[in-house]
């Protein structure tokens, strides 16, 4: 038997996150990612989400609709390996995936009819959901689970700021009602270049965080220095 299945979005996110790079690797690592899942009918009712008042993290099942292919890949190469080393796909997170499901499990901030208010999301604007889980602790925490490929968060490096650059994302935090600071932080201090790739220090990187472009370099190994916070082209 080769059966086929079709699924359908029941929502779709609007993120933080408008372009792939500086996206956090795992969810959770960026707290101040805030994002909304916005239901399509019929799940907009009130009906759907009754009960989730109660709960404060969901899985979410989704595609990584940026990602899809047409052949599946038996081996990826993961970012947390440097992207120079293959390993079998199903070893992995890697967005490459066999059907283009996603999972990542988040804060769940507020909830309305038709609307979910997500924090530390990993999930590009735009992002179709397929399913929406509650997070259940006594189930889901698995004592004395192990990883050892990848056994701890990633080592953190410091993110410094020029005068002007906090300031204007101060300025746009205020507009935006969003902890635009913090998030910029909490995704550059997770070094989202390539492993593999050395810095020089008069490169100039950059994101896009809501409407706004951030751009920052290397200054020195180890280091990053974030340059300038403008509205997005």
């Amino acid at each position: 038997m080769n059966p086929s299945y079709s699924v359908s979005p029941i929502g779709f996110v609007r993120s933080c996150f408008r372009e792939k790079f500086a996206i956090p690797r795992q969810p959770q690592l960026a707290p101040a990612a805030r994002g909304v899942l916005e239901l399509v009918a019929p799940f907009d009712q009130g009906e759907a989400v009754q009960g989730l008042e109660q709960v404060s993290h969901v899985w979410l099942l989704f595609v990584f609709h940026q990602a899809l292919e047409d052949k599946p890949r038996l081996k990826v190469r993961p970012p947390r390996l440097g992207g120079n080393q293959s390993m079998g796909v199903f070893a992995t997170r890697a967005t490459h995936r066999p059907n283009g499901i996603g999972q990542s499990v988040v804060k769940l901030e507020k909830v309305e009819a038709g609307r979910l208010w997500l924090s530390g999301i990993d999930l590009l604007d735009g992002t179709p959901v397929l399913d929406v889980k509650p997070y259940v602790p006594y189930a889901d925490v698995v004592t004395g689970a192990s990883n050892r490929m990848a056994a701890a968060a990633p080592a953190l490096i410091p993110v410094q700021w020029n005068d002007a650059a906090l300031m204007q994302a101060r300025e746009h935090a205020l507009r935006l009602d969003e902890p635009l600071v913090e998030l910029i932080d909490q995704c550059l201090a997770q070094d989202p270049r390539p492993a593999y790739q050395v810095p020089a220090p008069e490169r100039v990187y950059g994101a896009q965080f809501w409407d706004l472009d951030v751009r920052w370099h290397y200054p020195q190994a180890g280091l990053i220095r974030v340059l300038e916070v403008v509205p997005a082209r």
